[in-house]
């Protein structure tokens, strides 16, 4: 599982690197702790999938014993976004230097896993440029 999840760390990044000359984000709500992300940070969207056998409070239980609450998301990661999509869970889309996504993935695999499963998917803001292209259409 560790190899696996390392080579999707890897393919994530690989993918951020080259999806992120295009990205430029619209509105960020940064965290208390983000810094501002130098030339070579990426976006990565991460789903944050709940135990639906297990109850709220026990889940919520779990990741604060593992101190979820405090290891994510690291510090000098920004959160672009952060949804409850129902029936899902949680996605959490980030905004960080390159060199910090080993630090997410370890944040995550140390306190997240049990009430949830993560999938993590490199991301790009194509807002602008769907509503310049609206906006041409019409």
């Amino acid at each position: 599982m560790q190899r696996r999840t390392g080579f999707l760390a890897m393919a994530v990044l690989g993918a951020c690197l080259i999806l992120n000359s295009s990205a430029r984000t619209q509105t960020t709500t940064p965290t208390d702790n983000a810094t501002s992300a130098p030339d070579n940070a990426v976006m990565i969207t991460v789903f944050l999938k709940h135990d639906q056998s297990r109850p709220l409070s026990e889940l919520n239980a779990q990741l604060d014993k593992q101190g979820y609450y405090k290891a994510f998301p690291p510090q000098g990661v920004e959160i672009v976004s952060w949804y409850i999509m129902m029936g899902i869970g949680q996605v959490v889309t980030l905004r960080l230097p390159a060199s910090k996504l080993r630090e997410v993935n370890r944040a995550l695999e140390n306190t997240a896993w049990g009430p949830y499963r993560t999938e993590f998917y490199p991301t790009y803001d194509y807002k602008a440029t769907a509503t310049a292209q609206r906006e041409k259409a019409q």
